[in-house]
């Protein structure tokens, strides 16, 4: 915030800016993210011009992984004596709905709907208690990345520091942004490297990937990562120097940023869209992209790597790997994170297609039954395992019900303009 005070000697003080960094998280794994970079993020804001207070505000959810309350108790006493640490639990959340039904008049299946856990309302229930609690600024940050970046020179991996908290409060003051987004390097996707035979060949991994395809996942990108990459996006050598952003156009329906390393500037309270995602899916982060017509968004020369299916994690203890490997379909955990992925894609296809192109919709989420009715019985081949089946009657229930979830996307911010009203 721009606003001064005066002191004593009647000399103007700046006012400290309050930075908040948001965890929605259903892995304790992200115990270990605060106490690994807690110094690097104390480190940071030391070097931004004006004194910044952090908050880091963590809505934890059991249910994800059917893990216990106690597992995200576990940030250590000293990060405690150094950073503001606000959890946010059901009692918290149970209460303040309580409040703005019995004192602001609001409807109480309107915050039924607002708050709460999963990926959307998480996102909502936290950008709110942020907003509550004075934040200037709010930067999600997922619980499987780790604030640097990897870069590929010959061969050799080169590992880099990431200032993402000081560039993001930098750049929101040079650009005067509403949004700022950075870039992401490591597994982007949760999909594993496949090796292709006569059963699974690479026009049916095309076939499935632009069936599935969306704002971020696309088969050119998909493509070029597997077929030189094992998998892996590196870092560009350019951009880590973090000197240049660029605002980013519309094209299509959106300004399309991703849900981490996405800041939002809270003084611009009338620029900040509300998240929404249909019913156990994703793309919370797409459908807020396609609200942002109107903010200024920027992407910033800024990395996190995202470790998504968690088999670097010792890169948290600055023990950096000297290569990255396929990540394959017959390892751990590996099919089941794949599958929860793509269900959670496929289920909000049908309200992108719909937002995106209404008067094609009808051909186009055909033409993408037909690709999945081709493709699933080959990709359930290539994991032994007819899981995969369950994205055809998924898609099925997505498509039927796409006009209802158009609803609830409009109703989501409708709620969302009523609560700003309230606490801005």
């Amino acid at each position: 915030m721009e606003l001064v005070k005066i002191g004593r000697e009647g000399v103007e003080m700046a006012k400290k800016v309050k930075f908040g960094i948001g965890f929605v998280t259903g892995r304790p794994n992200v115990c270990r993210i605060v106490n690994s970079y807690y110094n690097d993020m104390l480190e940071q804001v030391s070097k931004y011009k004006k004194e910044v207070e952090l908050t880091i505000f963590i809505l934890f959810d059991t249910s994800y992984q059917q893990g216990e309350r106690k597992d995200f108790y576990n940030v250590l006493p000293e990060v405690y004596k150094k950073i503001n640490i606000q959890y946010i639990t059901p009692e918290d959340i149970g209460e303040e709905k309580k409040k703005l039904i019995a004192r602001k008049n609001m409807k109480e299946n309107d915050m039924d709907f607002f708050f709460g856990h999963g990926h959307a309302k998480g996102r909502n229930t936290l950008m709110y208690y942020a907003v509550k609690n004075g934040m200037d600024y709010l930067l999600f940050w997922d619980d499987d990345e780790y604030p640097v970046a990897v870069l590929d020179e010959n061969g050799k991996k080169k590992w880099i520091k990431q200032n993402n908290i000081l560039k993001h409060l930098e750049f929101m003051d040079e650009e005067k942004a509403d949004v700022t987004i950075g870039y992401h390097c490591g597994y982007i996707s949760p999909i594993p490297y496949i090796d292709y035979t006569d059963d699974f060949q690479e026009k049916d991994m095309k076939e499935f990937i632009e069936a599935i395809s969306n704002d971020i996942i696309s088969w050119e990108s998909i493509r070029e990562k597997m077929n030189n990459n094992n998998g892996v996006t590196y870092a560009d050598k350019e951009l880590v120097k973090g000197e240049k952003a660029y605002e980013i156009d519309s094209i299509g329906a959106g300004k399309w940023v991703a849900g981490s390393t996405l800041c939002l500037n809270l003084n611009h309270e009338d620029k900040i869209p509300a998240f929404y995602n249909p019913p156990l899916a994703r793309g919370e982060d797409t459908f807020f992209s396609t609200l942002l017509g109107n903010s200024k968004t920027v992407r910033i020369p800024v990395y996190h790597f995202h470790d998504g299916f968690l088999k670097y994690t010792e890169i948290m203890e600055r023990r950096y790997p000297k290569s990255l490997r396929k990540i394959n379909v017959r390892e751990e955990c590996v099919k089941s994170r794949f599958l929860k992925a793509t269900m959670g894609w496929i289920k909000y296809k049908p309200l992108l297609l719909y937002i995106t192109d209404k008067k094609e919709y009808n051909k186009r989420i055909k033409e993408m039954k037909n690709s999945l009715e081709i493709t699933v019985p080959k990709l359930n081949k290539v994991f032994a395992d007819d899981c995969f089946t369950t994205l055809l009657d998924e898609l099925e229930i997505y498509d039927k019900n796409v006009l209802n979830h158009y609803e609830e996307y409009k109703r989501t911010n409708k709620i969302w303009e009523s609560l700003r009203k309230i606490i801005f």
